[in-house]
């Protein structure tokens, strides 16, 4: 153990390389761009060191063209005998630069002990880190039974139909195949992330009747009547879901409750339309809702809730008709805090940085809930440099110390993994 972490410490330089390789290829989603010069750069580097690689297009999932082709790549290295198999997951999309940078976001500038750039938090710094861990262990000399993998995946900003839940869907994380999965994304070096909170999203519409914006009196307006929705979910529902705390280490702590964020407001007006408007009344208004849940909820429960304050208003208010559509759901995922993965990881952060590590969950949702509810294997976990909050940020950054803690602290979990029959 102490050559292999010293072999991660002298890889500092390649270790920084390679996170700048990564985040130089401008992978946003949406549209999808660059997915497979990223991918085949990942792959070209893992066959030079043994791996199999292979590409597995996401065809006909959401946003799948020949233009933005969904390109994920899986690399495996099989041991010196048979055994379990550790496979590190990292997503290589990345959301828009947006404004309010100082730097390039594609540049991949270091200053100050830190890489700046779009993705560097989240997550390529630490699909590089696992990388250069594996490559690692691999040159160590320790006798490795079972297999590793790695894989590049797409469309986790969006939600990953594109990526691990197409690869779990055709059986890429049966638990036949893969044993334990680590997904390197930014919570922290001192944190093992074990789950998230639930998400449903939904579109609430309310109906009017058109009519002349100088006579709103003989029309009736949707946007009214979505206000006294808006009106209810502020005054009776977001003080109710305040109340309801949970077992799930969620972080920060402000998030170890219900929630629920209305994302958007359409109404009256073509959206893009940057002249003076028509003077009607809206015949019709939609929001959308983002509710997050506990794992001490049920979906049917958090989705009755919301029918019924609406049903209450259809009751009460004259000319209130609605319409609710589901968009999204994601059930609330735990993983088992004494499973091997997290126990694992758990020792290695103490062996490599001397401290317990916090277990957390996370207050939105990752590529867990494809593994875990597409793919049937539970033992998974989120493990990976770079600070939470940065996430999406003007200015991201990855500190290079981190870089390297977590590729020590993942090398070490990963032999432990391999070797647990031995």
């Amino acid at each position: 153990m102490p050559r292999l972490l010293a072999a991660i410490e002298s890889r500092r330089d390649e270790l920084v390389a390679l996170t700048q390789q990564l985040v130089r290829i401008p992978t946003t989603n949406p549209p999808g761009e660059a997915y497979r010069e990223c991918a085949e750069a990942i792959g070209r580097r893992l066959a030079r060191r043994g791996f199999s690689v292979e590409y597995v297009r996401g065809l006909g999932t959401p946003g799948d063209s020949d233009r933005y082709p969904r390109i994920n790549v899986i690399a495996r290295r099989e041991g010196t005998r048979p055994g379990r198999c550790v496979h590190f997951n990292g997503h290589i999309d990345v959301v828009e630069a947006g404004r309010g940078w100082s730097v390039e976001p594609f540049a991949a500038l270091v200053r100050d002990g830190r890489i700046y750039g779009r993705g560097s938090c989240d997550m390529k710094g630490g699909l590089a880190a696992a990388i250069v861990a594996v490559e690692a262990l691999l040159d160590s000399g320790l006798p490795l039974p079972g297999a590793l993998e790695i894989s590049g995946t797409v469309d986790e900003e969006s939600g990953g139909y594109g990526g691990v839940a197409y690869l779990a869907e055709r059986g890429w994380f049966a638990p036949t195949r893969v044993q334990h999965v680590i997904i390197p994304e930014p919570l922290n070096v001192d944190r093992v992330c074990i789950g998230h909170r639930g998400v449903w999203w939904s579109e609430i519409e309310t109906h009017g009747r058109i009519a002349h914006g100088s006579m709103p009196f003989l029309g009736d307006s949707a946007i009214r009547h979505m206000g006294a929705v808006l009106e209810r979910l502020e005054h009776e529902l977001l003080p109710r879901l305040a109340t309801r705390t949970t077992v799930m280490p969620v972080v920060p702590p402000a998030a170890r409750q219900s929630t629920l964020n209305v994302n958007s407001v359409h109404g009256g007006q073509p959206e893009g339309y940057d002249g003076l408007p028509s003077p009607c009344v809206a015949d019709s208004c939609r929001i959308i809702i983002d509710r997050r849940f506990l794992v001490e909820e049920t979906l049917e429960g958090v989705k009755g809730e919301l029918r019924e304050l609406l049903d209450r208003l259809a009751a009460e208010r004259p000319g209130f008709r609605y319409e609710l559509r589901d968009l999204f759901e994601v059930l609330p995922v735990m993983a088992d805090r004494a499973g091997p993965v997290v126990q694992a990881t758990l020792a290695a952060v103490r062996e490599v940085l001397g401290r317990e590590a916090e277990v957390v969950c996370s207050p939105g949702t990752y590529d867990q809930k494809h593994i875990d509810r597409i793919g049937r294997l539970k033992d998974c976990i989120a493990y990976g440099p770079g600070i939470l909050d940065l996430a999406h940020q003007p200015d991201e950054f990855v500190l290079i110390d981190d870089l390297v803690a977590s590729a020590k602290v993942m090398a070490v979990a990963a032999h432990r993994l391999l070797t647990l029959d031995a």
